[in-house]
């Protein structure tokens, strides 16, 4: 099986859409999509993520299924150096050096900042309905692999159109790591494309695999530059 997750072009937030630069975006990624031979395809209900696979749909005549849960991780926290809400990432290094725990498997839903906004709950929340989408596929998670049969897996190629704050928390909880240390450590640019493969060395269990993260060459090849959005730091056009 393999997951393709794809965050959304270059957004407009205030209108929930994409930006001129956006629109471009998606559709120089649909040249490249049109050519994948997908299964399923999976959409946040957020405009800008629909927006981005409105490009991809109707250029192969395909639809997609909107899952509630692809939506943008929504568990807002307080953050007291900014002193206003915010998403549980984009923290300054020094909270970061004090608070050792967000990087602790077992630990980070303790920490106050994350216990406050419930963002344990809304973790477990996403995870699970995850974990349902891939029982439908044949893969049903144990502890930290996923157990499978020849009779039920099915070699599935499944596109979700979303964001970079749920891909981040979906792919940690495939790889058995905090989704801090993703959240924090990673960027996935406008229209970046990201795969995780299954490895089934073992009859019957299965282990995801991340094989490409971020990807945007397809920007790059068309000359198109790598928007900056998620990111603090001007990325690498090259």
């Amino acid at each position: 099986m393999k997951l393709i997750f794809i965050r959304h072009g270059e957004p407009d937030y205030e209108k929930d859409s994409l930006t001129e630069k956006g629109w471009r975006e998606a559709e120089i990624l649909a040249d490249r999509t049109a050519l994948w031979n997908v299964t399923d395809f999976y959409c946040s209900p957020l405009g800008r993520a629909r927006d981005t696979a409105s490009c991809t749909l109707k250029r192969i005549g395909r639809t997609a299924q909107t899952l509630e849960w692809l939506r943008e991780f929504n568990a807002p926290i307080w953050d007291q150096m900014m002193e206003r809400r915010k998403v549980p990432w984009d923290f300054y290094p020094e909270f970061l050096a004090d608070h050792r725990e967000l990087f602790d498997l077992h630990n980070w839903m303790t920490n106050d900042v994350m216990a406050e906004g419930h963002v344990g709950e809304e973790y477990h929340r996403v995870c699970t309905e995850f974990d349902k989408l891939l029982a439908h596929y044949g893969y049903v998670r144990d502890g930290y692999r996923y157990r499978t049969d020849k009779t039920t897996r099915q070699e599935a190629v499944v596109v979700c159109f979303c964001h970079l704050g749920i891909t981040c928390a979906l792919l940690s909880h495939l790889i058995n790591t905090t989704p801090s240390q993703l959240w924090q450590g990673f960027f996935l640019a406008p229209t970046s494309v990201t795969v995780i493969g299954t490895e089934e060395r073992t009859a019957n269990e299965a282990y995801f695999r991340c094989q490409v993260m971020g990807d945007t060459s397809h920007l790059l090849l068309a000359g198109e530059p790598i928007s900056y959005y998620g990111s603090f730091y001007e990325p690498f056009q090259g």
